[in-house]
Protein backbone atom coordinates (compact mmCIF):
# COMPACT_ATOMS: atom_id res chain seq x y z
CA UNK A 1 0.00 0.00 0.00
CA UNK A 2 2.99 2.19 0.53
CA UNK A 3 4.28 1.91 -2.72
CA UNK A 4 1.28 1.52 -4.79
CA UNK A 5 1.41 5.04 -5.99
CA UNK A 6 4.20 4.95 -6.95
CA UNK A 7 4.08 1.46 -8.52
CA UNK A 8 0.73 2.20 -10.56
CA UNK A 9 2.90 4.96 -12.16
CA UNK A 10 6.32 3.44 -12.88
CA UNK A 11 3.70 0.66 -15.00
CA UNK A 12 1.71 3.44 -17.11
CA UNK A 13 5.05 5.01 -17.59
CA UNK A 14 6.55 1.44 -18.96
CA UNK A 15 3.26 1.33 -21.56
CA UNK A 16 4.50 4.52 -23.52
CA UNK A 17 7.34 4.33 -25.95
CA UNK A 18 10.32 5.25 -24.12
CA UNK A 19 11.41 8.31 -26.25
CA UNK A 20 7.98 10.02 -24.26
CA UNK A 21 8.58 8.45 -20.86
CA UNK A 22 10.09 10.88 -19.09
CA UNK A 23 7.60 13.49 -20.42
CA UNK A 24 5.09 11.45 -19.66
CA UNK A 25 6.19 10.66 -15.86
CA UNK A 26 6.42 14.88 -15.14
CA UNK A 27 2.78 14.65 -16.58
CA UNK A 28 1.71 12.09 -14.59
CA UNK A 29 3.37 14.14 -11.26
CA UNK A 30 1.63 17.24 -12.30
CA UNK A 31 -1.80 15.80 -12.87
CA UNK A 32 -1.71 13.93 -9.79
CA UNK A 33 -0.58 17.27 -8.22
CA UNK A 34 -3.64 19.31 -10.20
CA UNK A 35 -5.81 17.43 -9.11
CA UNK A 36 -5.77 16.04 -5.36
CA UNK A 37 -4.73 19.97 -4.10
CA UNK A 38 -7.55 21.23 -5.61
CA UNK A 39 -9.93 18.55 -4.25
CA UNK A 40 -8.19 19.25 -0.68
CA UNK A 41 -9.18 22.78 -1.28
CA UNK A 42 -12.54 22.18 -2.13
CA UNK A 43 -13.00 20.22 1.15
CA UNK A 44 -10.71 22.60 3.48
CA UNK A 45 -13.71 25.17 2.29
CA UNK A 46 -16.44 23.16 3.53
CA UNK A 47 -14.32 21.41 6.76
CA UNK A 48 -13.28 25.62 7.35
CA UNK A 49 -17.23 26.81 6.92
CA UNK A 50 -18.54 23.86 9.48
CA UNK A 51 -15.92 24.17 12.33
CA UNK A 52 -16.54 28.73 12.28
CA UNK A 53 -19.97 27.90 12.45
CA UNK A 54 -19.44 25.64 15.20
CA UNK A 55 -17.10 27.75 16.79
CA UNK A 56 -19.67 30.95 16.70
CA UNK A 57 -22.61 28.56 17.74
CA UNK A 58 -23.96 28.83 14.27
CA UNK A 59 -24.95 26.89 11.63
CA UNK A 60 -22.36 26.21 8.78
CA UNK A 61 -23.00 24.76 5.30
CA UNK A 62 -26.44 22.57 5.49
CA UNK A 63 -28.46 22.74 2.98
CA UNK A 64 -26.69 21.67 -0.65
CA UNK A 65 -26.47 17.18 -0.37
CA UNK A 66 -26.48 15.94 3.10
CA UNK A 67 -25.41 18.35 5.07
CA UNK A 68 -24.14 20.01 2.66
CA UNK A 69 -21.50 18.08 1.61
CA UNK A 70 -22.28 19.32 -1.92
CA UNK A 71 -21.54 22.88 -0.71
CA UNK A 72 -17.93 22.90 -2.65
CA UNK A 73 -19.74 21.99 -5.91
CA UNK A 74 -22.45 24.69 -5.74
CA UNK A 75 -19.52 27.21 -5.25
CA UNK A 76 -17.52 26.18 -7.74
CA UNK A 77 -20.59 25.84 -10.65
CA UNK A 78 -21.35 29.96 -9.13
CA UNK A 79 -18.30 30.95 -9.47
CA UNK A 80 -17.97 29.60 -13.02
CA UNK A 81 -21.00 30.87 -14.28
CA UNK A 82 -20.57 34.66 -12.62
CA UNK A 83 -20.67 37.41 -14.70
CA UNK A 84 -16.77 39.06 -15.51
CA UNK A 85 -16.83 42.49 -14.77
CA UNK A 86 -13.79 44.37 -15.40
CA UNK A 87 -13.24 48.43 -14.35
CA UNK A 88 -13.02 50.36 -17.73
CA UNK A 89 -10.24 52.28 -16.90
CA UNK A 90 -8.22 48.87 -15.86
CA UNK A 91 -5.31 47.45 -17.13
CA UNK A 92 -7.12 44.75 -19.01
CA UNK A 93 -3.82 42.23 -19.37
CA UNK A 94 -2.44 42.65 -16.02
CA UNK A 95 -5.92 42.36 -14.71
CA UNK A 96 -6.37 38.88 -16.22
CA UNK A 97 -2.86 37.65 -16.05
CA UNK A 98 -2.74 38.62 -12.06
CA UNK A 99 -4.62 35.66 -10.99
CA UNK A 100 -2.99 33.14 -13.13
CA UNK A 101 0.39 34.50 -11.87
CA UNK A 102 -0.65 33.85 -8.26
CA UNK A 103 -1.93 30.03 -8.78
CA UNK A 104 1.25 28.57 -11.21
CA UNK A 105 4.15 29.47 -8.74
CA UNK A 106 1.92 27.40 -5.66
CA UNK A 107 1.57 24.32 -7.90
CA UNK A 108 5.74 24.85 -8.76
CA UNK A 109 6.54 25.12 -5.01
CA UNK A 110 4.46 21.52 -4.20
CA UNK A 111 6.22 19.60 -6.96
CA UNK A 112 9.01 20.02 -4.25
CA UNK A 113 7.33 19.18 -1.44
CA UNK A 114 7.70 15.03 -0.42
CA UNK A 115 4.09 13.78 -0.05
CA UNK A 116 5.45 10.20 0.84
CA UNK A 117 8.19 8.04 0.85
CA UNK A 118 9.42 8.21 -3.48
CA UNK A 119 6.65 10.57 -3.91
CA UNK A 120 8.25 13.67 -4.67
CA UNK A 121 7.38 15.20 -8.07
CA UNK A 122 10.34 17.06 -8.40
CA UNK A 123 13.67 16.25 -6.35
CA UNK A 124 16.08 18.34 -6.62
CA UNK A 125 19.62 19.26 -4.34
CA UNK A 126 18.09 22.73 -3.91
CA UNK A 127 14.54 21.97 -3.49
CA UNK A 128 13.92 24.48 -0.21
CA UNK A 129 15.59 27.44 -2.13
CA UNK A 130 13.26 26.59 -5.34
CA UNK A 131 10.63 26.81 -3.33
CA UNK A 132 11.30 29.75 -1.65
CA UNK A 133 12.57 31.25 -5.31
CA UNK A 134 8.98 29.62 -6.69
CA UNK A 135 6.64 31.14 -3.52
CA UNK A 136 8.33 34.46 -4.21
CA UNK A 137 6.40 35.15 -7.28
CA UNK A 138 2.84 35.72 -5.68
CA UNK A 139 4.10 38.71 -4.61
CA UNK A 140 4.56 39.95 -7.86
CA UNK A 141 0.90 38.84 -8.43
CA UNK A 142 -0.83 41.10 -5.48
CA UNK A 143 0.84 43.95 -6.78
CA UNK A 144 -0.52 43.00 -10.27
CA UNK A 145 -3.72 42.79 -9.30
CA UNK A 146 -4.06 45.70 -6.90
CA UNK A 147 -2.09 48.36 -9.62
CA UNK A 148 -4.29 46.84 -12.48
CA UNK A 149 -7.80 47.32 -10.91
CA UNK A 150 -7.11 51.54 -10.87
CA UNK A 151 -9.14 51.38 -7.36
CA UNK A 152 -7.51 53.39 -4.60
CA UNK A 153 -8.79 50.10 -1.84
CA UNK A 154 -7.42 48.02 -3.87
CA UNK A 155 -3.91 49.63 -4.52
CA UNK A 156 -3.91 50.39 -0.85
CA UNK A 157 -4.87 46.47 0.04
CA UNK A 158 -1.73 45.44 -2.70
CA UNK A 159 0.90 47.55 -0.56
CA UNK A 160 0.00 46.47 2.81
CA UNK A 161 -0.08 42.70 1.48
CA UNK A 162 3.49 43.19 -0.31
CA UNK A 163 4.60 45.05 2.81
CA UNK A 164 3.31 41.68 5.50
CA UNK A 165 4.68 39.33 2.60
CA UNK A 166 8.34 40.26 2.71
CA UNK A 167 8.07 41.07 6.77
CA UNK A 168 7.15 37.60 7.23
CA UNK A 169 9.15 36.01 4.42
CA UNK A 170 12.70 36.79 6.07
CA UNK A 171 11.79 34.96 9.78
CA UNK A 172 10.00 32.54 7.57
CA UNK A 173 13.44 31.77 5.80
CA UNK A 174 15.44 31.95 8.79
CA UNK A 175 13.21 29.71 10.87
CA UNK A 176 14.12 27.27 7.79
CA UNK A 177 17.44 27.37 8.49
CA UNK A 178 18.07 25.86 11.57
CA UNK A 179 16.51 22.93 10.04
CA UNK A 180 18.47 22.88 6.99
CA UNK A 181 21.78 22.84 9.32
CA UNK A 182 20.37 20.21 11.47
CA UNK A 183 19.88 18.24 8.12
CA UNK A 184 22.76 19.32 6.04
CA UNK A 185 21.05 19.61 2.91
CA UNK A 186 18.19 21.64 0.87
CA UNK A 187 16.97 18.54 -0.49
CA UNK A 188 13.40 18.19 1.27
CA UNK A 189 14.10 14.38 0.44
CA UNK A 190 16.80 14.28 2.36
CA UNK A 191 15.38 16.92 5.43
CA UNK A 192 12.97 14.00 5.65
CA UNK A 193 15.31 11.14 6.15
CA UNK A 194 17.55 13.18 8.74
CA UNK A 195 14.54 12.65 10.66
CA UNK A 196 13.91 9.14 10.95
CA UNK A 197 14.45 6.85 13.44
CA UNK A 198 13.43 6.69 17.53
CA UNK A 199 14.71 7.89 20.73
CA UNK A 200 12.87 4.70 22.21
CA UNK A 201 9.42 5.62 21.38
CA UNK A 202 9.95 8.78 20.81
CA UNK A 203 10.37 10.03 17.03
CA UNK A 204 13.50 11.91 16.25
CA UNK A 205 12.10 15.12 14.65
CA UNK A 206 13.51 18.69 14.08
CA UNK A 207 10.23 19.81 16.51
CA UNK A 208 11.63 17.70 19.55
CA UNK A 209 14.48 19.50 20.07
CA UNK A 210 14.25 23.10 22.02
CA UNK A 211 15.43 24.66 18.44
CA UNK A 212 12.72 22.69 16.85
CA UNK A 213 9.91 23.94 18.59
CA UNK A 214 10.87 27.14 18.72
CA UNK A 215 11.80 27.39 15.07
CA UNK A 216 8.59 24.96 14.24
CA UNK A 217 6.59 28.16 15.98
CA UNK A 218 8.53 30.88 14.37
CA UNK A 219 7.70 29.12 10.71
CA UNK A 220 3.77 28.61 11.10
CA UNK A 221 3.04 31.94 12.31
CA UNK A 222 5.16 33.73 9.78
CA UNK A 223 3.17 30.88 7.41
CA UNK A 224 -0.13 32.44 8.54
CA UNK A 225 0.83 35.97 7.93
CA UNK A 226 2.53 34.63 4.70
CA UNK A 227 -1.03 33.18 3.54
CA UNK A 228 -3.19 35.97 4.70
CA UNK A 229 -5.12 34.35 7.35
CA UNK A 230 -6.14 35.67 10.56
CA UNK A 231 -5.18 37.30 12.42
CA UNK A 232 -2.83 38.01 9.78
CA UNK A 233 -5.52 38.98 7.23
CA UNK A 234 -5.24 42.37 6.96
CA UNK A 235 -4.44 42.51 3.37
CA UNK A 236 -8.13 41.85 2.97
CA UNK A 237 -9.74 43.89 5.79
CA UNK A 238 -12.50 44.57 4.48
CA UNK A 239 -13.55 46.64 7.16
CA UNK A 240 -11.34 49.17 5.86
CA UNK A 241 -10.45 48.06 2.76
CA UNK A 242 -13.30 46.35 1.33
CA UNK A 243 -11.68 43.12 0.32
CA UNK A 244 -8.38 44.27 -0.69
CA UNK A 245 -6.26 43.62 -3.81
CA UNK A 246 -9.12 41.45 -5.19
CA UNK A 247 -11.87 44.31 -4.40
CA UNK A 248 -12.70 44.23 -8.68
CA UNK A 249 -12.26 40.69 -9.25
CA UNK A 250 -15.35 38.51 -9.90
CA UNK A 251 -16.71 35.23 -10.66
CA UNK A 252 -13.48 32.52 -11.89
CA UNK A 253 -10.92 35.35 -11.27
CA UNK A 254 -11.88 36.01 -7.85
CA UNK A 255 -12.10 31.65 -7.57
CA UNK A 256 -8.67 31.77 -9.00
CA UNK A 257 -6.91 34.12 -6.06
CA UNK A 258 -9.41 31.87 -3.78
CA UNK A 259 -7.60 28.44 -4.42
CA UNK A 260 -4.26 30.16 -4.88
CA UNK A 261 -4.55 31.57 -1.30
CA UNK A 262 -5.36 27.71 0.18
CA UNK A 263 -3.09 26.19 -2.26
CA UNK A 264 -0.49 28.38 -0.82
CA UNK A 265 -1.69 27.49 2.62
CA UNK A 266 -0.94 23.94 1.99
CA UNK A 267 2.24 24.14 -0.07
CA UNK A 268 3.47 26.08 2.91
CA UNK A 269 2.26 23.77 5.49
CA UNK A 270 3.81 20.65 3.47
CA UNK A 271 7.38 22.70 4.00
CA UNK A 272 6.39 22.53 7.74
CA UNK A 273 6.16 18.87 7.93
CA UNK A 274 9.26 18.33 5.50
CA UNK A 275 11.31 20.66 7.64
CA UNK A 276 9.73 19.77 11.18
CA UNK A 277 7.47 17.09 11.47
CA UNK A 278 9.41 14.47 10.21
CA UNK A 279 7.58 13.89 6.80
CA UNK A 280 6.20 10.98 5.97
CA UNK A 281 7.66 9.35 9.35
CA UNK A 282 5.04 7.85 11.21
CA UNK A 283 4.93 9.09 15.28
CA UNK A 284 5.39 5.81 16.81
CA UNK A 285 6.96 2.47 15.40
CA UNK A 286 4.41 0.43 16.04
CA UNK A 287 2.51 2.65 13.16
CA UNK A 288 5.20 2.22 10.70
CA UNK A 289 2.83 -0.41 8.76
CA UNK A 290 0.36 2.81 7.94
CA UNK A 291 1.35 4.63 4.52
CA UNK A 292 3.68 6.93 4.49
CA UNK A 293 1.19 9.02 2.06
CA UNK A 294 -1.45 8.78 4.76
CA UNK A 295 0.92 10.03 7.53
CA UNK A 296 1.81 13.51 5.61
CA UNK A 297 -2.06 14.10 4.99
CA UNK A 298 -3.28 13.56 7.98
CA UNK A 299 -0.22 15.80 9.27
CA UNK A 300 -1.38 18.48 6.90
CA UNK A 301 -5.13 17.95 8.25
CA UNK A 302 -4.25 18.47 11.41
CA UNK A 303 -2.66 22.06 11.20
CA UNK A 304 -4.85 23.46 8.30
CA UNK A 305 -7.62 22.18 11.69
CA UNK A 306 -5.24 24.35 13.75
CA UNK A 307 -4.97 27.35 11.15
CA UNK A 308 -9.23 27.25 10.96
CA UNK A 309 -9.20 27.26 15.10
CA UNK A 310 -7.05 30.33 15.14
CA UNK A 311 -9.17 32.09 12.66
CA UNK A 312 -12.51 31.84 14.79
CA UNK A 313 -10.67 32.37 17.79
CA UNK A 314 -8.07 35.46 17.29
CA UNK A 315 -9.20 39.21 16.28
CA UNK A 316 -7.55 40.31 13.81
CA UNK A 317 -4.29 42.74 14.53
CA UNK A 318 -3.27 46.21 13.72
CA UNK A 319 -0.98 46.81 10.75
CA UNK A 320 1.51 48.46 13.30
CA UNK A 321 1.37 45.28 15.64
CA UNK A 322 1.87 43.00 12.95
CA UNK A 323 4.56 44.82 11.58
CA UNK A 324 6.42 45.06 15.03
CA UNK A 325 5.72 41.59 15.60
CA UNK A 326 7.69 40.26 12.54
CA UNK A 327 10.94 42.77 12.78
CA UNK A 328 11.25 43.44 16.43
CA UNK A 329 10.04 39.84 17.77
CA UNK A 330 10.22 37.50 14.77
CA UNK A 331 13.35 38.44 13.23
CA UNK A 332 15.66 38.57 16.19
CA UNK A 333 14.75 35.20 17.47
CA UNK A 334 14.77 33.15 14.60
CA UNK A 335 18.43 34.38 14.30
CA UNK A 336 18.80 33.55 18.23
CA UNK A 337 17.34 30.16 17.04
CA UNK A 338 19.85 29.59 14.63
CA UNK A 339 22.42 30.10 16.85
CA UNK A 340 20.86 27.50 19.31
CA UNK A 341 20.65 25.34 16.53
CA UNK A 342 24.42 25.25 16.05
CA UNK A 343 25.18 25.13 19.84
CA UNK A 344 22.56 22.02 19.79
CA UNK A 345 25.45 20.51 17.06
CA UNK A 346 28.34 20.95 18.97
CA UNK A 347 27.92 20.30 22.37
CA UNK A 348 28.04 16.94 23.32
CA UNK A 349 24.44 14.82 24.14
CA UNK A 350 22.61 14.20 27.11
CA UNK A 351 20.40 16.15 29.20
CA UNK A 352 22.74 19.09 29.56
CA UNK A 353 22.41 19.81 25.87
CA UNK A 354 18.75 20.18 26.10
CA UNK A 355 18.89 22.30 29.50
CA UNK A 356 21.56 24.57 27.68
CA UNK A 357 19.31 24.98 24.38
CA UNK A 358 15.86 25.13 26.21
CA UNK A 359 17.44 28.12 28.36
CA UNK A 360 18.67 30.09 25.69
CA UNK A 361 15.46 29.84 23.56
CA UNK A 362 13.62 30.54 26.53
CA UNK A 363 15.57 33.87 27.62
CA UNK A 364 15.80 35.18 24.03
CA UNK A 365 11.89 34.94 23.85
CA UNK A 366 10.87 36.49 27.45
CA UNK A 367 13.68 39.14 27.14
CA UNK A 368 11.95 40.20 23.08
CA UNK A 369 8.38 39.52 24.57
CA UNK A 370 9.02 42.14 27.34
CA UNK A 371 10.92 44.78 24.64
CA UNK A 372 8.27 43.97 22.51
CA UNK A 373 5.46 44.89 24.58
CA UNK A 374 7.57 47.81 26.10
CA UNK A 375 7.15 47.06 29.48
CA UNK A 376 3.12 47.15 29.95
CA UNK A 377 1.08 45.22 32.30
CA UNK A 378 -1.82 44.10 30.14
CA UNK A 379 -4.88 43.48 32.76
CA UNK A 380 -7.38 40.84 32.60
CA UNK A 381 -10.43 41.75 30.73
CA UNK A 382 -14.05 41.72 32.23
CA UNK A 383 -16.95 41.24 30.39
CA UNK A 384 -20.06 42.38 31.01
CA UNK A 385 -23.37 42.22 29.69
CA UNK A 386 -26.66 44.52 29.39
CA UNK A 387 -29.19 43.63 31.97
Amino acid sequence: MDQLLVTLKHWLVGLVPSQYAPFFSALLSVGAIAVVFPALFALTTLLERKGLGRIQNRYGPNRVGPYGLLQPIADGLKALTKEDIVPRPADKVVHFLAPLVLVVPVFLALAVVPMGRHMTALDMNAGVLFFFAAGAATELSVFMAGWSSRNKYSLLGAMRAIAQMISYEVPLILASVAAIMAAGSLSTTQIVEAQAGYWGCVPRWFVLTPWGFAGFILFMVAATAESNRSPFDLPEGESELVAGYYTEYTGFKFALFFLGEYLGLFAVSGLGITLFLGGWHAPLPALEWIPSWAWFFAKLLVLIAGFIWIRGTLPRLRIDQLMGLAWKFMLPMALVNIGVAGLWRFMPGGWERWIVCALCVGAAYLLLGGLLSGGKVFAKRVYRYAD
